[in-house]
């Protein structure tokens, strides 16, 4: 039915950011259009999920960087957790009107009570249950005229890398997302405002207008990482961000993406107090004039033939006005509890990665006609989120270069068990980072 697939390619292209994937593999959306082409209803219904185990080999200090010799023979420790748990909602309206909402709960959300405490005489207190996330990451109403012409307003993934675009847990082998560029990028990357795409072809495109970054939240190890969020009840949208997205699917197997951004990120901020004329000396602010404009180019690949899968990405950004940006949110400037962030952030960051995993289970008929997969994989990564112009040796640790191994079962298309070992290497006098992980997920439409 027309009405179904307009639904479809509207929560698969946004939703899942211009792909979905089956069975630990990013394949074209149309292909996954087929597989889903059997429901009727204007309803659609799916999510996915994710549990990770972890034991980390390393100290987990806060000042493990600032003093590495002190934690050079320290034990190691455990993590479990539910990084991420989603729901997708969408509805068909008719007429080309259609709505998606994405729900997500990163660590089993928060968690909080009013607790008698009988130890203080009987005083009742508001008690923190628990950390975590509940976000409303997409909500969104979209008229489609054409498979090559939809216009869509609302809160949506912004597209840029490969880590923002394909970020599902059927995307990347390692069992948490690849380290990079959730380093440095906001990760996954959703903000408001109004997105026009469309296919034609081979090619599928993607272009945004969305509140811009605010240049406060920026930091050393994340870079503009936490720069498209807010603690408000609203976004700041002083400035405005412009992202764009191109897939080619080159031939049966193969995606090449290109994307991009390009905003100002300074006097995005509330109050708007670094703009404008002073009521004291009648000129205009010492800040007035910085932009702190961020371009941000990244190119990345995933090849799906001949038993393998191979995904590959470059990201580098640009941040201009470093210099004076540290001086605007030097902590020293703001109140304590002010959510300005004051460590220095840098003009440059890069994230690139290269996985390959070859599915050993295709050699064996019998496990291949229940389409039970086995991935054996290696990954190598090089991240780094601080790169200034002068002088960066106090901040060495943020230059990391990062290799996993590991398997990926698959009993079912939608489900993956991983087992990965990895560990970043960083630079003397900074110890490296081991890790053991076993994780759980799955990923599919329920209706």
């Amino acid at each position: 039915m027309k009405k179904t697939r307009t639904l479809k390619a509207l929560m698969l292209s946004s939703a899942l950011a211009c792909a979905a994937t089956a069975g630990a593999q990013v394949v074209a959306a149309d292909s996954v259009l087929q597989d889903h082409d059997n429901h009727d209803s204007r309803l659609t219904v799916g999510g996915y999920g994710e549990v990770a185990l972890s034991r980390e080999f390393f100290s987990d200090s806060k000042t493990r960087y600032s003093k590495p010799a002190n934690y050079k023979n320290d034990p190691s420790h455990g993590r479990f957790d539910i990084p991420h748990a989603v729901i997708y909602l969408g509805y068909d309206f008719g007429h080309g009107w259609t709505m998606g909402t994405e729900i997500e709960f990163e660590h089993t959300g928060t968690g909080g009570a009013i607790e008698s405490e009988y130890e203080e005489a009987g005083e009742w207190e508001q008690e923190t249950e628990k950390g975590g996330e509940v976000e409303l990451e997409q909500f969104w109403i979209q008229k489609s005229f054409a498979s090559w012409l939809n216009v869509k307003v609302g809160h949506f993934v912004v597209p840029v890398g490969m880590n923002n675009a394909y970020h599902e847990p059927l995307n990347y082998f390692t069992v948490y997302r690849p380290e990079g560029e959730n380093t440095i990028l906001p990760s996954t990357w959703h903000d408001t405002g109004v997105s026009l795409w469309g296919r034609a072809g081979r090619l599928r495109y993607e272009a945004q207008v969305v509140a811009g970054l605010n240049a406060m939240f920026f930091n050393t190890t994340g870079w503009i990482h936490a720069g498209a969020g807010s603690p408000f009840e609203f976004k700041t949208a002083n400035t405005l961000g412009f992202a764009a997205r191109v897939d080619w699917y080159a031939i049966n197997g193969l995606r090449l993406g290109l994307s991009g951004y390009y905003g100002q990120s300074v006097h995005n901020t509330y109050p708007l107090d670094t703009k404008g004329t002073s009521v004291i000396t009648g000129k205009p602010k010492p800040y007035d004039d910085v932009k702190g404009t961020v371009a941000i180019g990244s190119a990345d690949m995933t090849l799906k033939r001949w038993n393998w899968i191979v995904r590959a990405q470059a990201t580098y950004g640009y941040l201009g006005d470093t210099d004076k940006i540290n001086l605007l949110k030097d902590a020293k400037a703001h109140a304590s509890d002010s959510p300005v962030k004051g460590a220095p952030v840098a003009k440059n960051a890069v994230a690139m990665s290269v996985e390959a995993g070859y599915d050993i289970f295709s050699q064996i008929s019998s496990l291949r006609q229940r389409q039970q997969q086995l991935y054996v994989f290696g990954r190598y990564e090089y991240h780094d989120s601080y790169i200034p112009t002068g002088n960066k040796a106090m901040y060495d640790y943020t230059d990391v270069k990062r290799f996993a191994v590991g398997l990926n079962y698959h009993p079912l298309p939608e489900v993956v068990v991983k087992l990965d070992y990895s560990k970043r290497l960083l630079k003397s006098p900074y110890n490296h980072e081991p890790a053991l992980s076993l994780g759980v997920a799955y990923e599919g439409w329920f209706l």
